[in-house]
């Protein structure tokens, strides 16, 4: 029997490629910021594929949204490292 539901995976480069006019339009320097979260979607198709969603999209944007929060914990965490590793200030 074929499937009926095609993998996430397959699913995830039809619906990058739909998402690549946009990127094309973007500035220069901008695009590189959008190849670096959809490669982000890929890093993560496993667990997006997990999470058997009909909409594709969906799991997409729960990738980049837990992208964005994990990177936002790792500053957070070194900024706190920097601020106790500072000297008390005088008065």
């Amino acid at each position: 029997m074929g499937r009926t539901i095609p993998s996430y995976r397959i699913a995830l480069e039809e619906e990058l490629n739909r998402w690549k006019r946009f990127q094309e339009v973007l500035r220069m320097d901008e695009r590189a910021i959008f190849q670096d979260m959809t490669d982000e979607c890929r890093r993560h198709a496993s667990a997006a594929g997990a999470l058997c969603s009909p909409v594709i999209a969906e799991a997409m944007f729960l990738t980049i949204l837990f992208t964005h929060h994990q990177k936002l914990k790792q500053l957070q965490e070194k900024v706190e490292k920097i601020v106790e590793a500072a000297p008390a200030p005088t008065q």
